[in-house]
């Protein structure tokens, strides 16, 4: 027979995480559940302990079941946190490999953000302005500490993010943050510029207080744009 391929064998590991995959998705396992013991999983497939194990530690990357060190892994309750977090890796993976995907995240992380800060202008609660304020104070009282400063830069677009009241918002706009900050580390604290940025934040604050939609957008347009034009001078000196 002409141009015969050899035959991949298929791993067992990886028929054990079907069928189990495959429990998860149609509710036959479903949240908080325990899965059966390895030994159980070792008889019930014919497998080995390895195969067992990998395809659980295949099913906890995905964030589908949780491991503790001596009990039963146990299906995970649903969670965006836990989805962004299994991203993580393959994303700045991706990020610092690609310049053109780094300029698009960037690119796509500005459209989002300037419709975050509509959002939060028209929806906004008088405990929302005040939480948005505190986090800023933070900021301020942070200037001498860049780590610190930086977490709570990236509290800052969480929490307009949240003002939409779409969990799904938040958890993009911090794993957007975390996946560019390695990037921005340098930036952020730079001479002088916490003082810029703190000023872009306030400004921010101050149309979401007015519920001036287009005024927020505006100034989270400028914050964003600002910092994506510091971020490439600085690489283009380097």
């Amino acid at each position: 027979m002409a141009d015969q391929r050899p035959i991949q064998r298929r791993k067992l590991s990886d028929a054990v995480l079907d069928v189990l995959l495959r429990e998860i998705q149609d509710g036959t396992l479903k949240p908080g559940d325990l899965l059966p013991s390895e030994r159980v999983l070792m008889e019930t497939f014919g497998v080995g302990r390895p195969a067992v194990r990998e395809a659980l530690q295949a099913l906890q990357r995905m964030g589908l079941v949780e491991i503790r060190h001596g009990e039963r892994a146990r299906v995970g309750e649903p969670s965006l946190g836990q989805m962004v977090e299994g991203m993580g890796e393959t994303m700045r993976h991706i990020l610092v490999h690609s310049p053109a995907s780094l300029e698009h995240l960037k690119e796509a992380r500005a459209t989002f953000e300037r419709e975050m800060a509509r959002i939060a202008a028209r929806k906004r609660s008088d405990a929302d302005v005040r939480r948005l304020i505190a986090t800023v104070d933070e900021q301020e009282a942070a200037r001498s500490d860049p780590k610190r400063f930086q977490t709570l830069d990236g509290r800052f677009h969480r929490e307009v993010a949240a003002i939409s009241g779409n969990p799904i918002w938040p958890a993009v706009a911090e794993a957007v943050f975390e996946w560019l900050s390695h990037f921005h580390v340098d930036l952020v604290h730079a001479p002088g510029l916490e003082k810029l940025t703190l000023a872009e934040h306030r400004q921010i604050v101050d149309a979401v207080a007015a519920r001036d939609p287009d005024a927020a957008g505006q100034a989270m347009s400028d914050h964003l744009t600002r910092a994506n034009e510091l971020y490439r001078r600085a690489h283009f000196v380097r």
